[in-house]
């Protein structure tokens, strides 16, 4: 863990990263196919599973063993099994089905997340575990996508006030966001592909509890956003 980090920073960290998880338990079990619903307990048990691990391999520091690595290790074991369980669900006939039924409301509000997020990398910006470019103070404005999230599932999944074509193009917006920061996070983490932030690398990534962000939060916001537009383009 890094050291001489006030404990709140992790508290909420953590906090959110379990407020992520049962949300995407919620978006699961207000599936419109009962057989997507059914999942909802296996999906929690094996995502925290996975979030175990991912502590688990944090907290004995094989992210940390060899910054050398190539690919890097936290990319290998905690970032390349979420890609290829993504590719899985929009490429098999399961998994689009089970796309397909999940509610984008839920799914919206879910996005919500985002605003304690940015909090913790701003104080861990304060704590020089990051760069300055990670926050909303650098090149990262995915708070906005958190603080637009209610208002969007609000005025548009609920009143019915905005358009599939707004709904669309918000989403496109916020994974340009969130893509944004996501190749920043990268180039500034201390591996050999590192480009920029040498003064202050991106350090909090391969320390727990922060690891959780590239292997969790991340990847189902991420797929948040992808299940968005597919249904949207659909429409």
């Amino acid at each position: 863990m890094l050291a001489n980090l006030p404990s709140f920073i992790t508290i909420i960290f953590a906090l959110t990263t379990f407020a992520t998880l049962f949300f995407f338990y919620h978006v699961v079990k207000n599936a419109s196919t009962e057989s997507t619903r059914k999942l909802a307990n296996p999906i929690l048990l094996g995502m925290s599973v996975w979030l175990a691990i991912q502590a688990f391999l944090t907290l004995k520091e094989v992210y940390k063993a060899d910054l050398n690595a190539i690919p890097p290790k936290i990319v290998l074991l905690g970032i390349f099994p979420n890609i290829i369980a993504i590719v899985l669900l929009f490429t098999t006939t399961k998994g689009k089905q089970f796309l397909d039924s999940l509610p984008l409301k839920q799914f919206t509000f879910l996005s919500i997340v985002r605003i304690p997020v940015e909090l913790v990398l701003f104080w861990l910006f304060l704590n020089k575990a990051i760069p300055e470019i990670m926050t909303f103070e650098g090149r990262n404005f995915d708070i906005l996508a958190g603080i637009t999230a209610p208002i969007v599932a609000y005025f548009g999944f609920i009143k019915g006030k905005i358009s599939p074509k707004m709904l669309l193009a918000w989403n496109i917006f916020c994974l340009i966001l969130l893509l944004n920061i996501v190749v920043t996070a990268f180039f500034a983490a201390p591996t050999p592909l590192q480009k920029i932030a040498f003064e202050q690398p991106n350090i909090a990534i391969i320390h727990f509890p922060f690891s959780w962000l590239a292997t969790f939060i991340v990847p189902i916001v991420f797929l948040g956003h992808l299940t968005a537009i597919r249904q949207l383009m659909r429409q």
